[in-house]
């Protein structure tokens, strides 16, 4: 599934785009807008972005799984070499040890990643912020075209910036177009 983004300048501009998307076959659940005019989204039944677009919980989610698990292994090294409780230390400890600190690391990573900007979301952080609508259009490959085909011909206001080909992908980058 691609992720394909457009800005728009007008609350008005952006409910007849999710008015002729819908037309066009793509489900409500495939279209979501960032803007700062929460309220109006509310006001004109307009998907809105939820937080895992907004934020950049997944990312560092994963980031801090993946140091909490390297850290669980040195400290599983450490004590089987070291031996602070006794040669007699079941395997299972050292297991437990890498798991929770993985853990931790996720949890971590998940609190840093509610402070943060979505890193995909930030380059459109100024446009958000000087009143625009960012529209994010998920599209299997066989509406693509029909997704497109829509913008192009009904709305030309609507700017292309981005597509993603790995939105799912929180580890991926993302170039502005």
């Amino acid at each position: 599934m691609k992720c394909i983004y457009y800005l728009t300048t007008t609350l008005d501009s952006t409910s007849q785009i999710s008015d002729d998307l819908h037309k066009a076959g793509i489900g409500d659940w495939f279209i979501h807008v960032l803007s700062k005019d929460e309220a109006g989204l509310s006001k004109k039944k307009i998907h809105s972005s939820n937080y895992l677009e907004q934020l950049d919980i997944l990312r560092f989610g994963i980031i801090g799984a993946i140091v909490g698990f390297i850290l669980g292994l040195f400290a599983a090294n450490w004590l089987e070499t070291a031996k602070p409780f006794g040669p007699d230390v079941p395997g299972i400890v050292y297991f437990a040890i890498t798991g929770v600190l993985t853990l931790f690391g996720a949890w971590e990573g998940g609190l840093m990643g509610i402070a943060s900007e979505n890193k995909k979301i930030a380059l459109f952080h100024d446009d958000i912020g000087a009143g625009k609508y960012l529209i994010l259009i998920y599209a299997r490959k066989n509406k693509e075209d029909i997704v497109k085909t829509v913008m192009t011909t009904q709305h030309p206001e609507a700017q292309l910036v981005a597509e993603d080909e790995y939105f799912y992908n929180p580890l991926s980058g993302l170039k502005r177009i």
